[in-house]
């Protein structure tokens, strides 16, 4: 695995808010209140329970309730969250050659599927009918 060149947090969260502010209104509207975190890795609990063994492999990770299972009794819970895990974020842009900007896009917007109630199949799906 390439060393990817470092990248402290605060760059990336501006890249995750600049790839945020470029989606469509009508998409960005329903998607009010998420907070963006960034973190070096996904802690061991949330590997384990994803089922990952290798923490390069995950990203970035959608933590909240979905569109799809909110109510209008919901009242007093945590904000919905986009975490971005910046090490396997650096390395997979070193190791692709995608920019960096562009990864962390495409991790954002597959993290505000998953907001939208999407799987990862449904977007693997989504993403085979653009090609």
């Amino acid at each position: 695995m390439l060393r990817p060149a470092k990248e402290g947090p605060d760059r990336l969260l501006a890249l995750a808010e600049q790839a945020y502010a470029e989606i469509p209104e009508e998409l960005r509207r329903h998607t009010e209140g998420i907070v963006f975190r960034v973190a070096d890795w996904a802690d061991a609990d949330t590997l384990e329970e994803m089922g990952i063994d290798d923490a390069y492999d995950l990203l970035g990770l959608y933590h909240g309730v979905s569109l799809d299972h909110q109510s209008v009794y919901d009242s007093g819970r945590m904000p919905d969250m986009i975490w971005l895990y910046r090490e396997p974020i650096l390395a997979y842009a070193a190791d692709t050659g995608e920019a960096l900007a562009d990864v962390v896009r495409n991790v954002l917007v597959h993290e505000i599927g998953h907001h939208f109630g999407l799987s990862d199949d449904d977007m693997h799906a989504i993403e085979d009918e653009d090609d």
